[in-house]
Parts: structure tokens; sequence; C-alpha cells
């Protein structure tokens, strides 16, 4: 006989074991406070390309979004690329030319695009059948499967201009079943529509992540 108290043994250990678990939940709980905080408050990170015609004013958009206003502007050859903050979410938009000889450069942009977003020149009625067989032209790349549309219809302003539902008609949007897509009115040098599409792509792009 050694005198110890069996009972104050087994007391002892049940206490540690108790003990532990309770770390261990308090553990998991301030992972998981960690992880909604972070889902909260964090900068989401989304990669946009930004396309279309030559003249349908992408850049315009682009520098309107980053800086907040107008720009002058030529014509981009290559690309121009900015982070835009809005909201909880940081979008790094590619801005690639145009112009007919290099829009099979496009391609190389497409890998890792979550969002894209097509700029057409409303008052350009001349190549809106261009502007859409660019644009099925790039969804049936296999890159951009899984990338939400994005349409601006820009220069709202200019009293020709065709309206959105026009423009949805003559570039087919409503034949892509198998696309999220959206049509958005905008005025690059006022900002009129610009932040309701980004929006939707956030909205969408979130849903999809």
């Amino acid at each position: 006989m050694t005198g110890e108290n069996p009972n104050a043994r087994v007391f002892h250990r049940g206490d540690a074991r108790a003990s532990a678990h309770g770390d261990e939940r308090t553990r998991a709980m301030g992972i998981t406070f960690a992880k909604l905080f972070q889902r909260l408050f964090s900068k989401k990170e989304m990669r946009i390309l930004m396309v279309g015609l030559d003249a349908a004013g992408k850049t315009t958009i682009l520098y309107k979004l980053k800086l907040g206003e107008i720009v002058t502007t030529i014509p981009t050859i290559g690309f121009n690329v900015e982070t835009v903050e809005y909201k909880n979410i940081s979008f790094t938009v590619w801005d690639v030319g145009g112009q007919d000889k290099i829009r099979p450069l496009w391609r190389h942009y497409f890998q890792n695009t979550q969002g894209l977003i097509f700029v057409v020149d409303s008052n350009d009625r001349d190549r809106v059948s261009e502007a859409r067989d660019e644009l099925h032209r790039m969804l049936n790349e296999d890159e951009l499967r899984d990338a939400v549309l994005l349409v601006f219809a820009n220069k709202q302003d200019l009293p020709n201009a065709m309206s959105a539902a026009e423009i949805t008609d003559k570039l087919g949007l409503h034949s892509l079943r198998q696309r999220h897509w959206f049509i958005q009115s905008t005025c690059a040098t006022s900002g009129e529509g610009l932040y309701e599409g980004l929006d939707w792509l956030s909205s969408n792009i979130s849903q999809r992540a």
C-alpha cells in the first residue's frame, strides 16, 4: 500500500484531459473567427481582362476607375495594367489594345482570367458585327470557359448611340446559354455605369470562387 488515493489520481487525469479538450475547442474557435474575419475584411483579388475594338473607350474606362478622372489617351499598342480598389475588392485590370493587327495577341492574356470586360462603342454601328465576331471568337477559347462576361455599352452620351438592348441583340448575347453575362450602359467620360458593372462582376465572381 502506497497510501495514494486512486480517486485523486483519476480526478487529476480527467481534469488534464478536460483542460486539453477545452484548449482545443478554444483554438478551433479562434481559427474559425480568424477565417471569418479574414473573409469579411481582407481584400479579395480578381483578375479582369478588358478588351474590345480599337477606340471603344477601354483605356478611358481604366483610368476613370483608377484615378477618377479623364486622361488623354492614345491607341494602346500593347497593354495597360492597373489595380483598381473598389469596396472590398482589388481588381487587376488588363487593358489590351484593340487594333486589328494586335487582336491575335489577346489570347496571351486569357490564362487565369476570372472576368472579361468587353467594351463596345455604342455609336459605331458600322463595326458592331466585327465586335460580335471578335467576342464570340474569344469566348470559344478554352482558357476563358469559366470567365464571366460583362459588356460595357459605352459612349451612351452620344445622340446616335445604340441602346443596351440593341447591342445585346447585335452581339448575340442571348445565345450564350452556358455563360454568366451582363450588359451595362456606360459613359466612360462621366463614369456613369462603370461601378454598377464592377458590382455585378464582384458578385458573380465571388459566387463562383
